[in-house]
């Protein structure tokens, strides 16, 4: 079973505020879920952390 996110614990965990997790959501950068019958959002801590990992590479795709 993969651990699921709040969106709190999503902004914690890239150092962005909740309103930007949201916004990454919203625009398909950053995959999430709806839990029933609440409508809070998810994410899958994988994708949290690949989501992470992709902000840190260098731009240029070189590793430093």
């Amino acid at each position: 079973m993969r651990r699921s996110l709040s969106v709190s614990s999503t902004a914690d965990l890239l150092g962005v505020s909740v309103d930007t997790v949201r916004r990454l959501a919203d625009a398909g950068h950053l995959p999430s879920y709806r839990l029933l019958p609440s409508g809070w959002r998810r994410f899958n801590a994988v994708d949290v952390l690949e989501f992470r990992e992709r902000l840190r590479r260098p731009k240029d795709g070189k590793a430093s």
